[in-house]
This record gives structure tokens, C-alpha cells and sequence, in this order.
């Protein structure tokens, strides 16, 4: 799924899309997926897919609201995952061809109708072990305070992150979530959340996120 294909006949499976190859006369190839087509003129390279993060239609935040929200102890810390959406990029050389949504896309509105923003949606369980899902985020949640603390959801920063894969799953970089007093911080480390993964992107870490809502 993920990673590098050749240009030939031969289809692609990603999730609920499929993308079909088909070579004809002259080295061309026919790109086919739903409603998009494309020729390419077959040079050597291969088509690359990619994931990309769930920014739908332009937003710059994520928020997965927990299944069942976490208590963390006193000085205390637990380490997950959360199920997360992805897009798709698919490209041959540094040219994107196609840019398309897997799974269902939904929206939210974060804090009040006056000062709040709209970002992508997600409901998934807090899992201590991978899940088997195309995309997901790892969490380090930190409570250093003295208090008990509880944790509902995550509004994690996506606009230019860096993506992570793997054959079958993506994942977002590593997430560090501080509960220090009532509002989390989020910090989008931009590194990979375990080894022997591929790159999209730089891997910067991006500017923390407080959760004041």
C-alpha cells in the first residue's frame, strides 16, 4: 500500500480506494481511481504513496475525543494509542497526481462559537498497544502536577507535520501531552514514533498547542 509501486498493470489497494494501473501502446500509463484519470509517460520513476495529514479543508488542528477519557495519577505518566485519519498524497517523482480521503471525513468545532476553529474529528479508544487501523498517533500523556487529572481528548497541531509510514499504517509523529494545570499542552514532537519507519517530511517538531477549551 504504502511505499514505492511500479508503473505497470497491476491495482492498488488503499483502505476503501482503489487505484488501477494500466500500461498501454507508446510507455503509457492509464492512472485510474474513481472519477480521476491520468496518463503518465512511463520514465523509470515509480508512483509513490504517501500518507498526508487529515487537513480535509485547510484546517490546521486534529482533535480525537477519547472513547473512554483517561485518569493519569499524581507525577505520574501513560504511554498509547489513539486511532487517527490520514490522506493520501500520490505522486511520481516530486509531482502530487492525486490527493484523495480515506475512511470518513468529519468536523468539529473547537472552543466557543465566537473564538473557536473548526478542525478535523475523530472518536477513537485509548489503546496501550498498536491498534490494527491505516492511521494512528502516538501519545506520551505527562501529569507532573501534584493532583489527579483527567484527559477527554487531544487537539493535536497537523498543518505542516511530518508523516510516518509503514506498508500497511501511517502515523503521525510523536505526541506529548502535559496536563501542568487545568489546560494541556501539546507538543507535536515531528519524531517518529518508533523505528524503521519511512519519512514524509522533515521531522521538525511544531509550536506546543494549549488546550484552553
Amino acid at each position: 500500500m504504502f511505499g514505492e509501486h511500479e508503473l505497470k498493470t497491476q491495482f492498488i489497494r488503499i483502505a476503501d480506494k482503489k487505484i488501477h494501473l494500466l500500461e498501454e501502446k507508446g510507455g503509457i500509463i492509464r492512472y485510474r481511481r474513481e472519477n480521476v484519470e491520468k496518463l503518465i509517460k512511463n520514465s523509470g520513476e515509480k508512483l509513490k504513496v504517501l500518507p498526508s495529514p487529515a487537513l480535509g479543508y485547510g484546517v490546521r488542528l486534529l482533535m480525537v475525543k477519547f472513547k473512554e477519557p483517561l485518569v493519569i495519577p499524581p507525577r505520574d505518566s501513560i504511554t498509547g494509542f489513539v486511532e487517527a485519519p490520514v490522506e493520501i498524497d500520490v505522486k511520481v517523482g516530486d509531482l502530487t497526481i492525486d490527493h484523495f480521503i480515506v475512511g470518513k471525513e468529519k468536523y468539529a468545532l473547537y472552543g466557543t462559537l465566537e473564538a473557536g476553529v473548526i478542525c478535523r474529528y475523530h472518536v477513537s479508544s485509548f489503546y496501550t498497544e498498536e491498534p490494527e487501523s491505516i492511521g494512528m498517533a502516538k501519545l506520551i500523556v505527562s501529569n507532573p502536577s501534584p493532583e489527579w487529572k483527567s484527559l477527554e481528548r487531544v487537539v493535536i497541531p497537523i498543518r505542516g507535520t511530518s508523516m510516518y509510514y509503514e506498508s500497511t499504517k501511517a502515523y503521525y509523529p510523536l505526541l506529548v501531552v502535559t496536563i501542568k494545570n487545568h489546560n494541556p499542552e501539546v507538543n507535536n514532537t515531528g519524531k517518529p514514533p518508533k523505528e524503521g519507519l519511512s519519512a514524509v517530511g522533515e521531522g521538525l517538531s511544531l509550536p506546543n498547542f494549549l488546550m484552553r477549551w
